[in-house]
């Protein structure tokens, strides 16, 4: 997803943007995650909306992600179409992108290399984006993926941070440790909310006889 601020942007903080283009995100979101649940189809929101749907401030980037089952993209894709949202099939294997308000949608049923499932589906909270209630990544799930994200080519830790910050209550570090060991850039992140004082340092292991 994208970085910064847009340019002409000065005053505001890192990574904000301008009150009429968050509206457009926001009505985006809506507007999609709305046709999903009329159609009923399994989904959860990802990304930095649902970061901003769990109450991160200033979380909000360029584009909006919707974890779905890669089995519902065709029929999902035909759903948006017949509603005027224009689809588009990308190189990648893992998503459709469609458009709406002028913003992009991700639609994944890969995150970070690892399969949208119906478990991971099912452990979405139902949570207000504005005036529509949706299905939001849990906490754990979100940045779990965040961390499977980060590889020697993408490492924004400074975009992670701030979401790690607001939910390290409602995360499970542990399994979260377990899941990345051995990955390099998911471990270094988890010492620096370590050495920050984000989260509780891992316990030593017991020295083996």
């Amino acid at each position: 997803m994208g970085g910064g601020a847009p340019a002409g942007g000065a005053g505001r903080p890192e990574n904000s943007l301008p009150p009429d283009r968050t509206q457009a995100i926001l009505e985006a979101t809506k507007q999609v995650a709305a046709l999903l649940k009329s159609k009923g189809h399994p989904f959860a929101l990802a990304g930095s909306v649902a970061a901003y749907a769990h109450g991160v401030p200033q979380s909000l980037q360029h584009d909006t992600d919707f974890a779905i089952l890669r089995e519902d993209a065709e029929v999902i894709t035909q759903d948006l179409e017949a509603a005027g949202i224009p689809v588009r099939v990308p190189p990648e294997d893992w998503l459709i992108k469609a458009r709406a308000h002028g913003e992009e949608i991700d639609l994944i049923f890969e995150l970070a290399r690892h399969p949208v499932t119906r478990e991971l589906l099912d452990r979405a909270h139902t949570l207000p984006v504005d005036s529509v209630r949706m299905p939001v990544l849990s906490p754990t799930d979100l940045v779990g993926s965040l961390l499977a994200a980060f590889s020697e080519h993408h490492c924004d830790f400074g975009a992670v941070l701030p979401i790690a910050r607001t939910l390290r209550e409602k995360i499970d570090w542990d399994l979260l440790r377990r899941e990345n060991e051995g990955s390099p850039m998911p471990e270094a992140f988890l010492y620096l909310l370590e050495r920050l004082n984000v989260i509780e340092p891992r316990e030593p292991r017991e020295a083996t006889p």
